[in-house]
């Protein structure tokens, strides 16, 4: 081709350049091909609507910083707003949290020897281990496990022995020895 700037030259490039691209179909099959792909379009739009739950606006509790609480709609996917946002859109946040368990004792924190004094450890004991110790055969020796919870901090009203009710040795303080804690972190036995 000579002159390639005329108006049926130009045409005529065209009509070759589509016969290429489109492979000799027929205009009615690329209409069907063009209609299904939008029909293909909308209804994954239509099902995108359809299960996008509605979401409320956050709102937090009064004294509650916004930033310690995870945006719901980032969390989806769908916040707009970024980082002017005013709740926080860190994932770890949510981890950070605690939540109080379904599956754990609230009541177990009050059973707990972090601030008892020497009256309150020995009441507990007396109150949770005579009718244990009046059944079996008198012993001066001490428990270990016993022991080992005084020193540790686990002794409190929801503490067992590893041997049971079927462990021979005493679970009180001997007369004469004093507990006392030191920064709440370890237990001293000392004579008094």
């Amino acid at each position: 081709m000579k002159n390639k700037k005329g108006a049926k030259q130009q045409k005529f490039i065209q009509q070759v350049q589509k016969q290429v691209t489109q492979g000799n179909r027929s205009a009615k099959e690329l209409e069907r091909e063009k209609q299904s792909k939008e029909d293909k379009k909308k209804e994954r739009v239509e099902l995108n609507e359809l299960f996008k739950p509605v979401l409320e606006l956050q709102k937090c509790a009064k004294g509650v910083d916004p930033k310690s609480v995870l945006c719901v709609f980032f969390k989806q996917g769908l916040c707009a707003k970024g980082d002017k946002c005013k709740f926080s859109h860190d994932l770890t946040v949510e981890r950070k949290a605690e939540k109080r368990g379904i599956y754990s004792d609230s009541d177990k924190t009050d059973g707990t020897m972090d601030d008892w004094d020497i009256n309150k450890l020995e009441e507990v004991i007396s109150k949770k281990h005579d009718a244990d110790n009046k059944g079996l055969p008198p012993s001066t020796i001490v428990c270990k496990y016993f022991i080992e919870a005084v020193e540790n901090f686990k002794y409190g009203w929801f503490w067992e022995c590893p041997n049971g009710k079927t462990c021979h040795y005493k679970h009180a303080l001997p007369p004469g020895l004093l507990a006392f804690a030191t920064n709440r972190f370890r237990f001293y036995l000392t004579t008094r």
